[in-house]
């Protein structure tokens, strides 16, 4: 036994200890014995007793609840409301193909045409739809149906959401209000079944508005050349072509669509019958953007002597959300100024946060750096005010900003211009080049403030010379054509390889002319350029006025008034009126 307990030791396990009598304790040892037989065996040895004992306080049915019954339960109900709330937000298995569409009434939308400024073509054609909605009878006596749908395309920001609530507003019939990723789920099929149950719920609340937002992630071109398509998407689009093929104009149900990228939609979905009408929301001209200004600060305290007109002038290229900006900022300003109410520079001051940031106070420039910034924003002005046609400089600053700029001129246009010539845009290139133009003169060196500059130009160029037909050398041939000129507007090349690298030697070149031309007006006004930059160096910031007012005196350009200049051209007019005159006499 004792060779046989010293085996146990070496090789077992210790398992406790047991009482084999009040003075002698003696200990077990085991370890786990893999042998199917073992318990054929303990029988045959006689050994009749080897069962485990229970520990004390242990119960088997309350163990079978703890372990058992009690998660199972918990995991049921936890499913049970997740699966409810699902099905109540319309998702999940059970109301995974229902609509998502959110219905307004008039009082919800509470948008009016009243609310839409700047888009007096596109209200006028939703103003015949809703018409039509209200006084269905004089159309249809005539024979005339119902537009089944419109698209709104625009660029972001211009109001396509804003005119879509303002028809249901003036309709006063439901506005079914979606985006176009509503339809999209991770379950095949599901798109369909929720345009199927879209139209069924239009159909029983008719007549009423059907708008869907960014109408391009279901109605892509199933066409390769836009990347193509996949089922789940194609699908949903043949459901919606079909649905709208099914219901009968005189229903009284108009769909409403906008997206920003129409080249890419289907041509299916664009075709008469479908979208009837393709209604453009572009951003606004100057009268639209002052429209804008007034809708958007008449609940804003305004100073008697703001003129909105010239926030309009400063502001080409905004769009409606732009001005709504420009507006609350303005506000803010007035706010943390002390003042009660909105002033003009209030609202200048906004158009330059929206347009280069807010006024970075914690970057301060060594006197170097800021000597170098000073000619360069004066070269850019100088150049400016030396070029015929170009637009009038009001501020020029050498106080960075928070997009990045280390200073900037600001030019106010006199009127506004919807064409552009080739005298124009070289002007516009020569201005650009200015800055570093001013810094090689001066300095004999340049820097990297010039890049955003030269960005702009090389744009500008290119655009001359591949789609507006400016290059004597390309003459009229379209090299390359914009795609996408509601987003990003990026031209794609549609020339060889070879006439590309001649395109890129031209660009060059007509670049090199215009940087040789700004640097020679330069020379010629070296003395004005050193005074109005030791003057910027000092203010940081100046106006127009103080800036051509130095310009006149430096170069003793007798100061003319604007009354006086246009009677002069005036008096020209009529001096080669009369040439002509006496030319066709003679």
């Amino acid at each position: 036994d004792k060779k046989e307990e010293d085996k146990k030791e070496e090789d077992g396990q210790s398992l406790g200890q047991i009482q084999v009598d009040k003075y002698f304790t003696k200990k077990y040892y085991t370890g786990y014995v893999n042998d199917p037989e073992l318990t054929n065996r303990l029988i045959k040895a006689e050994v009749h007793d080897f069962r485990g004992e229970v520990p004390e306080g242990s119960n088997g049915i309350l163990e079978l609840i703890v372990v058992w019954i009690i998660p199972f339960v918990a995991i049921y109900l936890v499913m049970y409301l997740l699966f409810r709330s699902i099905s109540k937000s319309g998702g999940g298995i059970g109301g995974v193909g229902k609509s998502k569409a959110k219905v307004y009434i008039q009082k919800e939308t509470g948008v009016s045409f009243k609310n839409v400024a700047g888009q007096d073509e596109a209200k006028e054609s939703l103003t015949e739809i809703v018409d039509f909605l209200h006084h269905p009878g004089k159309y249809t006596r005539i024979g005339a149906k119902l537009p089944k749908g419109a698209l709104l395309v625009g660029p972001p920001g211009t109001g396509k959401t804003l005119l879509a609530r303002a028809v249901a507003g003036e309709a006063k019939v439901p506005f079914f209000s979606l985006t176009g990723s509503d339809f999209v789920e991770m379950f095949v099929g599901v798109g369909a079944s929720r345009v199927r149950d879209l139209f069924e719920n239009a159909k029983k609340q008719a007549p009423c508005i059907v708008f869907i937002d960014e109408i391009d992630a279901i109605g892509k071109s199933r066409d390769a050349a836009y990347g193509g398509s996949n089922d789940e998407r194609e699908q949903t689009l043949n459901q919606l072509l079909s649905e709208m093929d099914g219901f009968d104009g005189s229903e009284g149900v108009v769909i409403l669509a906008a997206t920003n990228r129409p080249e890419v939609l289907d041509k299916a979905l664009l075709r008469p019958g479908r979208f009837d009408r393709r209604i453009i929301v572009d951003k606004p001209d100057l009268k639209g953007r002052e429209e804008v200004l007034r809708v958007h600060s008449k609940d804003v305290l305004m100073h008697d002597s703001v003129n909105l007109r010239d926030v309009a002038l400063a502001t080409p290229g905004a769009v409606g959300s732009d001005l709504a900006n420009m507006i609350n900022e303005a506000a803010i300003l007035a706010v943390k100024n002390g003042r009660k109410v909105v002033t003009q520079e209030d609202l200048l001051e906004s158009v330059e946060i929206v347009i280069a940031g807010k006024e970075k106070k914690d970057r301060v420039m060594n006197k170097e750096e800021k000597n170098i910034v000073a000619y360069h924003e004066i070269g850019h002005a100088l150049v400016t005010a030396s070029l015929k046609g170009t637009e009038p400089v009001a501020k020029i600053t050498i106080v960075p900003r928070t997009m990045g700029s280390l200073g900037y001129v600001m030019q106010l246009p006199e009127e506004e211009k919807y064409l552009m010539s080739k005298d124009d845009l070289t002007n516009r290139v020569i201005t650009l080049f200015g800055g570093r133009a001013a810094e090689e003169l001066v300095f004999d060196s340049v820097t990297t403030g010039a890049s955003n500059d030269i960005e702009k130009a090389t744009q500008i160029a290119r655009a001359m010379i591949t789609q507006y037909g400016m290059s004597e050398k390309f003459g009229l041939m379209g090299i390359e054509n914009v795609q996408n000129r509601y987003l990003d507007g990026r031209p794609v090349s549609n020339c060889a390889d070879a006439t590309a690298a001649e395109v890129d030697k031209e660009v060059m070149r007509f670049l090199s002319t215009c940087y040789d031309k700004a640097k020679e007006i330069l020379s010629k006004h070296r003395e004005t350029l050193d005074k109005l930059a030791a003057y910027l160096f000092e203010k940081e910031t100046i106006n127009g006025k103080e800036f051509m007012d130095i310009y006149n005196k430096t170069e003793e350009i007798p100061i003319v008034s604007k009354e006086e200049e246009k009677e002069k051209e005036k008096d020209e007019d009529k001096e080669k009126e009369e040439e002509k005159e006496d030319e066709l006499k003679e």
